[in-house]
């Protein structure tokens, strides 16, 4: 059985990400993207499905883990009655596409057992393995190969590849495994050591830019670190997370594939970003975006492939049993042909924020807005599947309305209309319709709260980004009220914050899922709004708590069990941990800047 999610940490290179267990064992990988096919996929299924165990041959007394200080690399030290040695995990970041493994003796004298199993396509393929003239294990099955080096005696054994071998103090052992096409010769072999001085040293340098956030500086740090690994270099482009089909709810059917881009996650990001001066990453993020979007607005999509692909059928896995028994195994996501009207709030926002901070609109952007706001002026009064992806059917979700609002807002503020060189007085009637009627039909008085969507009684998480993006003021009684009623109807152990009702909800989708962490992020930023500091830092650092021994969140929390469920490691957990700790931390942080944007 694969470990408890919260027992795995990431490594990567920028365009792909492996999960490595507290155990040793890597189960998780594709190559070469992060939505390729896995070669290790264990961790939905059996080791037989593929994975690569490097472990002590006696039973450790002790485990201990960390990232090297402001690097991606991974150690995890190993205690034994014989000794001590650590595995220091880590992908380079370069044109190859490589996994070094180096074995280091501490103390004593320890002997460890190496299991290695290739399966590609999800772990339904067994390769056919072969050993190289330089004695290199070349498994290959259709385009794909893997080649292992390393000076270890390793053989066949049951269709695995294994092998012994033991470190004393002082002594290192490496492994390195690449990826590359089965058509023509291997690639050249790299130096592991070379390769994890370089790698420490892009790391550093790269992290060694953030500035200082109050007493939470390097928490915020572990947190860049893990979006700049989520973001797939060659194009700018952030995936939500580096699995697919991890639960919300163990033994449920709530599975989705998170290794895309979604649009929903775009001004948050671009804020933390800038916020920290990671200002090449966020016009990166930005411009991928305008890609993605680029054509008619009415096929605008909620999510992306990294490089902006469009084509994401949603297939089932059925070799693969699930994450401790949570079917079915997902790839692809069905939500991507979903209308949302709160996407084109999203693009609006992002984008309006990176002119606000001096970069200038792109000659595509300037194209783009006109279409988006043309389209939108009749769009937003449809109904659609809103913020959460739902399957029930479209509605007139309240989050959607006020994102439509979003962008005629924007589109009015005198920072867009100086950028565009045009008036705003069209989108500001627009923004005031849409208001308008919000507040008439999404506002519930016997409630004394905004409610899910038109005509419902519901409650939703989403409504905390009212204020957030400026719709109405935090000191609006009927914001205030909305927050009250989250608080009695959605917060759970005055800790989290669930997205919805699930009980009885209509979301198409059998009930139970654990918390959903950025909502309890929204929830500290709503106090920082309400001037309720202790408040805000009562719960954030609650909040900290729930990060691994590494520093890294999923998606979602399950306060009944205490452990992690859903995609791991959650772009989105990142973002509003950094946004949380910046508006903490700073007299005017990210939900102040955001929501000071509105222009009416």
């Amino acid at each position: 059985m694969a470990s408890r999610i919260e027992d795995y940490a990431i490594v990567g290179d920028c365009k792909s990400a492996a999960l490595v267990g507290s155990d040793g064992s890597i189960d998780w990988l594709c190559w070469p993207r992060f939505d390729s096919a896995a070669c290790f996929a264990a961790l939905l299924g059996e080791p037989e499905n593929g994975r690569w165990l490097i472990a002590p041959t006696q039973a450790p007394i002790a485990v201990k883990r960390r990232y090297r200080p402001g690097t991606l690399v991974l150690e995890t030290e190993f205690q034994t009655e014989s000794g001590s040695a650590a595995i220091v995990d880590f992908m380079p970041p370069a044109d190859g596409a490589d996994l070094v493994r180096i074995v280091m003796g501490r103390s004593g004298r320890v002997d460890f057992r190496t299991e290695y199993l290739a399966r590609f396509n999800y772990g339904a393929t067994v390769p056919w393995v072969s050993r190289l003239f330089d004695g290199a294990i070349s498994a290959v099955a259709g385009p794909e190969r893997l080649i292992l080096r390393s000076q270890v005696a390793l053989r066949g054994e049951d269709l695995k590849t294994v092998g012994e071998f033991a470190v004393d103090e002082g002594q290192s052992v490496a492994f390195v495994l690449s990826y590359c096409g089965s058509v023509g010769g291997p690639p050249g072999a790299i130096d592991p050591f070379e390769s994890l001085e370089r790698t420490e040293t892009f790391w550093r340098e790269w992290s060694g830019r953030c500035p200082e956030v109050g007493p939470w500086t390097e928490t915020v740090k572990r947190s860049l670190i893990t979006l700049k690994a989520l973001t797939y270099e060659p194009t700018g482009g952030i995936v939500a997370a580096a699995t697919t089909s991890l639960p919300e709810e163990i033994g449920g059917v709530r599975n989705w594939d998170y290794r895309y881009c979604w649009l929903r996650d775009a001004t948050f990001t671009i804020l933390a970003l800038m916020k920290l001066g990671y200002r090449d990453e966020a016009r990166a993020w930005r411009d991928w975006f305008l890609r993605a979007v680029a054509g008619s607005p009415h096929q605008v999509q909620i999510m992306y492939g990294v490089g902006g692909e469009r084509w994401l059928p949603e297939l089932t896995l059925p070799w693969l049993k699930g994450y401790e028994n949570s079917s079915p195994v997902r790839i692809g996501n069905a939500a991507s042909d979903q209308m949302q009207i709160d996407v084109f709030g999203e693009i609006a926002d992002a984008a309006f924020q990176t002119y606000k901070a001096g970069m200038g609109p792109s000659e595509r952007g300037k194209s783009l807005r006109p279409l988006i706001l043309e389209y939108l002026a009749e769009a937003w009064r449809q109904p659609d599947e809103g913020i959460w992806e739902v399957r029930g059917g479209r509605r007139h979700f309240v989050h959607s309305k006020v994102m439509a609002w979003v962008s005629f807002d924007r589109a009015a503020n005198e920072v867009g209309v100086k950028a565009f060189e045009e008036p705003g007085d069209r989108w500001r009637a627009m923004a005031e319709e849409i208001r308008a009627e919000v507040c008439e039909r999404g506002f519930d008085r016997d409630l004394n709260s905004f409610v899910q969507s038109y005509d419902s009684k519901r409650l939703d998480a989403s409504l905390l980004l009212i204020p957030l993006v400026g719709f109405l003021p935090a000191n609006d009684p009927r914001v205030q009220g909305t927050l009250r009623a989250i608080e009695q109807k959605l917060l759970v152990e005055n800790e989290f914050v669930l997205r919805y009702e699930t009980e009885d909800s209509s979301d198409g989708l059998p009930p139970g899922e654990g918390a959903f962490l950025a909502c309890s992020f929204w929830l500290v930023d709503n106090y920082v709004l309400q001037c309720r500091y202790d408040d805000a830092e009562r719960l954030f650092k609650r909040l900290l708590g729930r990060c691994n021994d590494v520093g890294l969140l999923a998606e979602e929390f399950d306060p009944a069990n205490g452990r992690m469920l859903g995609n791991f490691p959650q772009a989105y957990s990142h973002v509003g941990l950094i946004n949380c700790a910046l508006n903490l931390s700073h007299a005017v942080g990210p939900a102040e800047e955001r929501a000071a944007s509105r222009s009416t």
